[in-house]
């Protein structure tokens, strides 16, 4: 009967087959244990539910095409079978297995779980079905093999989402019986007409990279900016991440989201760059590629809509959690929703939305929803692992969320992250790209008389082989059957489903391993540290343009979401921000003064302020202080404040008159000020040694030379009498003597005279008088 049924082309399904054995078995299995009285020896049947057994020989699925077969299409399926048991394989056969029809997404979600071959769940081979035979299996070896099988002999009997196995079963040296050795399961969607109610699907495909751009920019009239490294080109070039994001993307109906600053990134590489190289910078090397890349992009997006992020993509739940408290902060995010949307429309020419935010993961939180919607964005894109519906279906993803003023855009958890993983090898990406396709057309089958809005939002850096599965599930969809494109516009301002949840979730439900890769709170210390020394610059610079744009950027890219899980890398990028800041805040500064010798009641003070940038500075004040002003005064008090304007490469020397009262040592402060009172650098500190002569010390020195005078006048005048009486003595002598030659009465004269012994009171006046401490007469010279 059976033959016959073949010949006359009425043979039963595969599936009723195996529904027919399945109750044979059941109802045959306690009759035969009736029969047979004793221990049963183990089947092979029984050996082939062993699931370690199972897994000796591993299934790998490479290719199967069509991926979502329609009538009349014939389905091939290629791959590898390698033992990875001790043992050789012999007698395998290669078996292709179709089950029941899916019933529900959970079901699809438990079937990607299993591993090993499980004899209750796991169907049979279809019958007259093509096999491979391999007679012959090493250990460690592989063999390839192809089924194809035309669609009408896989028991598709209606619409819907198809179990879908290949098996390998064979025989070992150990257990010489048939039994299956390995397994691969997937998914085989069949929807061979059009669906009454398609699902709208909104894909996102996100142009993210990470920064490369520093702070730093030539000194130039353009301002050349200075990348990091050169990493940029390499997924620029032809084969590279980005250039294949923009290949695919541009044939696929896509909403593109992307981050400005990537833009404004290669936009800066292709009008010349440089790159630093050690402790100096060379010039870039790919304008060309970014000119082509750009060129590209632009093309690409036509017929689009592109969804502008905040400039660099900033990080918004380690804002939320860890920034929002750091002043300042939020208004890096109001800055970089501001810059996005002029920095695409002035790098692609297009208008974007800059109303929606993405938070990592679509995971949210009160704190991030009120920090998402602080700069404007009215429109969330969250996920259902966050917000759940905990529905029996999927509800359309837009919703009010909170309030009422937010829009959560809640894109579908199990589509967004089908491409995660490793998607280089062939098996992987063709198991991603089934399930993906599954997995929407169970959304369809789940309320078909029913029209849902789904979104679709992927990592937000695809690798290459990522980009590539995600492009081939898309081009699985194509023929519509059951999906309809659309953009992420027209999903936000779907109609909600009422059911929907609008509740945001408890910050405890945030999932521990996003908060342990959120930026610490010490990186926005940190660029609030960067932000108050740029605010203190530029009020100093006459182009303060030329500063703040890159340095406002670079803070922006601080930010970022990229950073995460490279905390090494971004406190790296922080710390050259601040360092290169401060070398350019240095560039003003004091030159350093050696100590002074002030003499004379007035003076003046110089001070020199040096400018090494390629600018002019003005609205500065340079204050010199005197430590002791009742010693040395400036301008009448004890400090001056004086005007500064240097221009570009330039020093001027400020000078300030200083008045010395009393001699002595004074302490100096110079200090350089912003105009509303701020200090600008470090001070500069010297010494004044005052030797001033003074109006009182004039009238001492004056006295003491007046004294000086007097008395060698008195001591010449004395030195004059004294110089008269002894002339007069010693004429008075001279006349004594000669009387005293002519002889007396008594004849005695001579002798009496000769008697005469020194020290009596007729001894002669000695020829110098003592020195008197008395002025010297009027006149008189004094001799020294």
């Amino acid at each position: 009967m059976a033959e016959a049924a073949d010949i006359q082309g009425t043979s039963p399904s595969p599936a009723r087959r195996w529904l027919r054995r399945t109750i044979t078995v059941a109802f045959g299995a306690p009759l035969l244990a009736g029969l047979l009285h004793g221990p049963v020896a183990a089947a092979p049947a029984t050996a082939a539910e062993d699931a370690g057994g199972s897994r000796t020989v591993d299934v790998s699925l490479d290719t199967l095409a069509p991926s979502a077969p329609v009538e009349g299409d014939t389905v091939t399926i290629t791959g590898t079978v390698t033992n990875r048991g001790k043992k050789t394989v012999t007698d395998a056969t290669v078996n292709l297995r179709v089950g029941p029809r899916m019933t529900s997404r959970s079901e699809i979600d438990q079937v990607t779980g299993r591993t090993g071959f499980r004899n209750d769940s796991d169907p049979a081979p279809l019958d007259d079905a093509p096999t491979v035979k391999i007679p012959r299996l090493g250990a460690g070896l592989s063999s390839d093999f192809s089924l194809s099988v035309p669609v009408s002999e896989l028991g598709l009997d209606e619409e819907g989402v198809y179990q879908l196995g290949v098996s390998l079963t064979g025989q070992t040296s150990d257990r010489q019986y048939d039994r299956v050795l390995g397994i691969e399961r997937t998914f085989l969607p069949y929807q061979p007409e059009a669906a009454e109610k398609k699902t709208q699907l909104t894909y996102l495909w996100p142009l993210i990279a990470s920064a490369h751009v520093s702070a730093q920019t030539a000194t130039d009239d353009q301002q050349t900016p200075v990348f990091q490294d050169d990493d940029l080109a390499d997924e620029l070039r032809p084969g590279g991440r980005l250039d294949q994001l923009v290949s695919l993307g541009k044939d696929l109906p896509v909403t593109w989201v992307v981050d400005p600053d990537l833009l404004a990134s290669v936009d800066a590489m292709a009008n010349g760059y440089r790159v630093k190289d050690g402790d100096r910078d060379v010039p870039g090397r790919n304008q060309a590629l970014a000119e082509r890349w750009l060129d590209s992009l632009e093309k690409a997006i036509q017929g689009h809509k592109v969804v502008a992020l905040p400039f660099a993509d900033p990080d918004l739940a380690s804002l939320a959690h860890r920034g929002k408290d750091v002043p300042g902060s939020l208004g890096h995010l109001q800055s970089a929703t501001s810059l996005a949307g002029m920095t695409v429309e002035t790098v692609l020419h297009v208008q974007a939305s800059t109303d929606f935010a993405w938070p990592v993961d679509g995971a949210v939180d009160p704190a991030i929803a009120a920090v998402a919607t602080s700069a404007g964005a009215d429109k969330v894109i969250a996920r259902s692992d966050s917000v759940r519906d905990d529905l029996p279906y999927t509800a359309t993803a837009a919703r009010p969320l909170g309030n009422g003023s937010t829009t959560a855009v809640v894109s579908d958890a199990l589509l967004s992250t089908a491409f995660e993983g490793d998607m280089v090898r062939a098996e992987n990406s063709t198991l991603a790209v089934q399930e993906f396709l599954a997995q929407s057309l169970a959304v369809t089958l789940e309320q078909p008389e029913d029209q849902r809005s789904i979104v679709v939002a992927p990592q937000r850096m695809p690798t290459t082989a990522q980009a590539q599965a995600m492009a081939t599930a898309l081009e699985g969809l194509s023929g519509r059957r059951w999906t309809q494109p659309s953009d992420l516009l027209a999903a936000a301002a779907a109609k909600p489903d009422p059911d929907a949840s609008t509740t945001v979730p408890s910050s405890s439900r945030y999932p521990k391993k996003l908060r342990d890769h959120e930026l610490p709170v010490q990186a926005f210390r940190d660029m609030k540290t960067t932000r108050d020394e740029l605010d203190d610059f530029k009020v100093i610079l006459t182009q303060p343009e030329r500063v703040v744009t890159p340095f406002g950027n670079a803070i922006d890219r601080e930010m970022s979401t990229s950073w995460r899980g490279e905390a090494r890398a971004a406190a790296i990028y922080r710390n050259s921000v601040l360092d290169y800041l401060q070398s350019l805040t240095k560039g003003v500064q004091l030159v350093d003064k050696s100590d002074l010798t002030l003499s004379g009641r007035s003076a003046t003070i110089p001070v020199t302020v040096q400018n090494k940038l390629l600018q002019d500075v003005d609205h500065l004040v340079l204050r010199l202080t005197s430590a002791n002003k009742n010693r040395l005064e400036l301008d009448g008090d004890g400090y001056q404040e004086l005007p500064v304007k240097v221009g570009g490469g330039h020093s001027q020397s400020v000078k300030f008159t200083a008045s010395a009262n009393v001699n002595g040592q004074v302490p100096m402060t110079a200090q350089l000020y912003t105009q509303d009172g701020t200090p600008y650098g470090q001070p500069m500190n010297f010494t004044v040694k005052v030797s001033e002569i003074t109006p009182t010390v004039m009238l001492v020195i004056a006295g003491g030379v007046l004294l000086l005078v007097l008395a060698g006048v008195r001591m010449y005048s004395q030195r004059k009498r004294v110089a008269a009486r002894n002339a007069e003595a010693e004429a008075a002598e001279s006349a004594e003597d000669e009387a005293a030659s002519e002889p007396g009465p008594d004849g005695s004269g001579e002798e009496e005279a000769r008697g005469d012994e020194p020290g009596q009171p007729s001894d002669p006046t000695p020829d110098t008088g003592p020195e008197s401490g008395d002025p010297s007469g009027p006149g008189e010279k004094v001799d020294r």
